[in-house]
């Protein structure tokens, strides 16, 4: 068996949990490194911790298989099973859809091996709708919005805490209905006619998804904690979380481990998850909002990402030491890295950003204050990167490179997308 990130050797760690997080603005490889993980070593259970069918974590098998996980585990392909938490934002409608992709692919019990939090809430058609209504009205001063209902569902449930339609909800179709309803009257009355499907029709498909899965409740998920280990599976990146992001270019949802601590406290367990950031050798972002390394002479081959008519570009830039130092700060700090895209480096000329013209780092407030992330982000979007000396065109001067640069050793590098192009450094662990 490979070793595992956070150990100093192929088996020390096989009962500690691992956490992966993007470090990024998202797309940095999550979903290659999670199926790495449940490759080669016992994993439990895959628990999704945040975001919900917004999420795209593609997994390539050997044989050119390939899916993008949403809600998911990205450990799907070797039969681990997956949990939703109550953090997810749980979208039935898509979640079908995806068991459908994934049968057409080999695994048609997908839906077998899920089981899903009676708290989480529930995306429907209807925010689904409102939300790409919000989206096309801002014309040019668009989020980036992945128009999934992710952040409306969120919205509302702040709004309106006890009529908020949840996972449980299915198993009471009046209790639904009547939730259902209330939604949609309230988001027509506030932005007129829902491109939606009626209030039945939902019904019926959201108590079938109830016979279908596993709906438990908050103790499930420290069964499997202590059963463990477990594989906590982080949505979107730090630099767009909701607190600490960007504002107004970031994700209704914690993107970074505050809801894993959360979950490994109830469960009596804190601390025991290793974690485990993920970078590319660049820096991307899919649609608007500060990228201050952007390059637009960067075009690497990008097989599952591109241009689409909710979030808009994908973007690059070159490797942003400056914005991950921040993420860093942000999430406390991670015990490993794994570096992604390895493969790139000698095909392009990819540098490493070290400092803007006015700071290396990034200061960093109390969380929810958004005017000041507001100002951040205006400072960001003026901001000029200025480069250190280009690393060696190879991947070994890549690693030593990111390494210095944040302090964090890289436990684990990917020079391809399937589990096969990764690989394990043993190296000493570097405490938090």
């Amino acid at each position: 068996m490979a070793s595992s990130p956070g150990d100093g050797g192929a088996d020390a760690t096989a009962s500690r949990h691992v956490a992966v997080v993007d470090l990024g603005y998202g797309d940095a490889g999550k979903g290659t490194v999670v199926d790495w993980l449940c490759a080669t070593r016992p994993v439990e259970a895959v628990i999704r911790f945040n975001g919900g069918g917004q999420a795209a974590h593609n997994v390539v098998l050997p044989d050119g298989r390939s899916h993008t996980f949403a809600q998911f585990g990205a450990g799907t392909f070797h039969g681990v099973p997956t949990h939703l938490s109550r953090f997810v934002v749980v979208d039935p409608l898509a979640l079908a859809g995806e068991a459908t992709h994934l049968a057409a692919l080999g695994v048609p019990d997908a839906l077998d091996r899920v089981t899903v939090d009676g708290d989480a809430l529930l995306a429907t058609p209807y925010h689904r709708a409102a939300n790409q209504a919000r989206e096309i009205a801002r014309g040019a001063d668009r989020h980036g919005s992945c128009g999934m209902g992710v952040g409306e569902t969120m919205s509302y449930a702040l709004a309106h805490p006890d009529t908020a339609p949840r996972v449980a909800d299915c198993h009471d179709p009046d209790l639904l209905r009547h939730r259902l309803t209330l939604l949609r009257e309230r988001l027509t009355d506030e932005l007129g006619p829902l491109d939606a499907p009626p209030v039945a029709d939902t019904v019926t498909a959201f108590t079938a998804f109830a016979r279908r899965v596993a709906i438990v409740d908050r103790s499930w998920t420290t069964r499997l904690l202590r059963a463990g280990p477990v594989v906590f599976e982080g949505a979107q990146g730090v630099l767009l979380d909701e607190w600490h992001g960007f504002h107004p270019y970031t994700t209704w949802s914690t993107t970074t481990f505050g809801n894993v601590d959360t979950l490994l406290a109830e469960a009596g367990m804190p601390g025991t998850a290793t974690r485990l950031g993920v970078l590319r050798t660049l820096t991307p972002r899919h649609g608007p909002g500060p990228l201050v390394t952007e390059d637009p002479a960067l075009r690497p081959p990008e097989r599952h990402n591109g241009t689409n008519t909710w979030q808009g570009r994908f973007r690059f830039g070159h490797f942003d030491a400056v914005a991950h130092r921040y993420a860093l700060d942000v999430t406390g700090g991670v015990d490993a890295l794994a570096l992604t895209h390895l493969d790139l480096v000698g095909a392009h000329r990819l540098r490493l950003c070290d400092s803007y013209d006015w700071t290396d780092r990034l200061p960093v407030g109390p969380p929810g204050d958004l005017d000041r992330q507001a100002a951040l982000t205006a400072k960001l979007l003026a901001s000029r990167p200025r480069y250190a000396a280009d690393p060696e065109p190879d991947p070994d001067s890549w690693v030593a490179a990111v390494e210095a640069a944040l302090g964090v050793p890289v436990r684990l590098t990917s020079h391809g997308p399937t589990a096969a192009d990764k690989v394990a450094r043993l190296t000493a662990a570097a405490g938090r």
